[in-house]
């Protein structure tokens, strides 16, 4: 990324040559000053080190133990220690928790873009996110009650998403269009690999509830460490600001223009309808099990942990590979494309199982498809970022809501669609799959609109 409010950065993480500073009225005075057009690859962005890439990826990894792991299994731990037999609980917590993060994501992306310190903008809010966080997993660890559990994943969520909207936010900036589909396919597999990994931890450590919630933490704040002191965030003391932040420009900054950003607005929706596909056909996978393999729902642990194993490989095969020929074909838009159809195919082969073996193929097909779209997208995403020399923290927040918003309205949605069709107690949990299918192909047609990336 260029900074041409006073640096251009010359190389990752190291030289700058200063300029001089563009006074806010001077910006406001020349509306093209810093262009909101600038959302596709600036040239001058050097080709990021493979150091600078290998930390990047580590820290990422480390920031989502931290923020998985709960997910996945602590949380669930810590509210059966202090709620037995309150298991509705655990749902309470995660959305109270995924509320916080998402009122705050904006806000904070303004903050963090008009920060201007001799450490950056990015890198103290990585650190503050991350001291953040593991206060809140501390709390966790030694709650007395569900009450300060959820406080405390409240404030575990604002931390560690700003670390990981923040880390987004340097890949923008810092990665030249050739590198990003790369990038994006080596933390697409990571994220799916952290929830393994954090089981692992959790279930190692579970009888000990400062353990369970620190050693993730520990394990965060280690290898997140050097990517903070090599990430080359250049002094921004003398940036400009483009503008003040009022409360009215900060609420301004909840939403965007679509008619003026198209392609990022394109990028939005498609991925809107993704994400609700992929949330559909995820979110009832114990109860699909149980009905389709004629068993109890608590019996189906291990066919879930069976399945989610050999799911994780598939997602980093389909991440690492297509971020890669992405970058070399020099084309996004037909990737997801491409991952919307295996997705919907998968889902086609699994409203017919009635088998383990079916399941397995399945979900398989179904997780390349995510794979291929969580690592190309990402790069889209980069590719298209609106304003990165000024607002780019602000926008990746905005993108975030692309993700968490299904996630929040598909249960809902599944709820109601499974009771179509439903007779003698038995659910159509069929048509989640082909409302999932549709979703998905839809989003990835909707991405095809855009006409800055091919």
């Amino acid at each position: 990324m260029t900074t041409p409010e006073v640096f251009v950065v010359t190389d990752q993480g190291a030289d700058q040559t200063s300029a001089p500073a563009i006074s806010a009225e001077t910006i406001s005075q020349v509306p093209n000053a810093l262009s909101p057009a600038s959302s596709g690859n600036s040239p001058e962005i050097p080709r990021a080190k493979k150091s600078w890439i290998t930390w990047l990826v580590i820290g990422l990894f480390g920031a989502y133990i931290a923020f998985v792991t709960p997910i996945a299994i602590s949380l669930a731990y810590r509210v059966d220690d202090v709620a037995a037999g309150h298991e509705e609980y655990l749902g309470y917590v995660v959305s109270i928790g995924a509320l916080a993060s998402l009122l705050f994501g904006p806000f904070a992306g303004q903050l963090s873009d008009r920060t201007r310190t001799r450490w950056g903008r990015r890198r103290p809010w990585l650190v503050a996110g991350t001291i953040v966080g593991s206060i809140g997993l501390l709390v966790i660890g030694l709650a007395p009650n569900v009450f300060v559990v959820g406080l405390g994943w409240v404030i575990s969520q604002l931390g560690w998403s700003q670390v990981l909207n923040n880390v987004t936010t340097v890949m923008a900036e810092k990665l030249p269009e050739d590198q990003r589909g790369r990038v994006a396919g080596m933390t697409g597999a990571i994220t799916g690999i952290a929830p393994v990994f954090g089981a692992v931890i959790g279930g190692a450590v579970s009888g000990n509830p400062v353990l369970l919630m620190m050693v993730p933490t520990i394990i965060a704040i280690v290898l997140l460490t050097p990517f903070v002191i090599v990430m080359g965030d250049p002094d921004s003391r003398q940036f400009a600001v483009k503008a003040p932040l009022t409360v009215k420009t900060a609420l301004a900054g909840f939403v965007f223009n679509p008619v003026k950003y198209q392609d990022f607005a394109w990028n939005w929706i498609g991925r809107v309808c993704v994400f609700l596909g992929i949330t559909l056909a995820s979110t009832f996978t114990a109860y699909f099990y149980a009905d389709r393999l004629d068993m109890a729902v608590d019996d189906t642990a291990g066919v879930v942990a069976t399945i989610g194993m050999v799911s994780i490989f598939a997602v980093a095969l389909g991440a690492i590979l297509s971020g890669t020929l992405s970058d070399r074909f020099h084309r996004r838009k037909p990737f997801i494309l491409i991952a919307g159809v295996i997705f919907a195919l998968g889902c086609a082969v699994m409203m017919v199982a009635d088998s383990i073996p079916l399941l397995i193929v399945g979900s398989v097909i179904s997780n390349v498809g995510v794979g291929v779209f969580g690592a190309v997208d990402q790069a889209l995403m980069l590719d298209v970022l609106p304003e990165k020399d000024t607002d780019a923290g602000r926008f990746v927040n905005i993108f975030a809501y692309a993700t968490s918003l299904p996630q929040a309205v598909a249960p809902a949605v599944g709820s109601a669609l499974i009771l179509i069709g439903a007779h003698d107690g038995a659910k159509n949990y069929a048509i989640l799959y082909v409302v999932a299918g549709v979703l998905t192909i839809v989003g990835g047609l909707l991405i095809t609109r855009i006409k800055a990336v091919r």
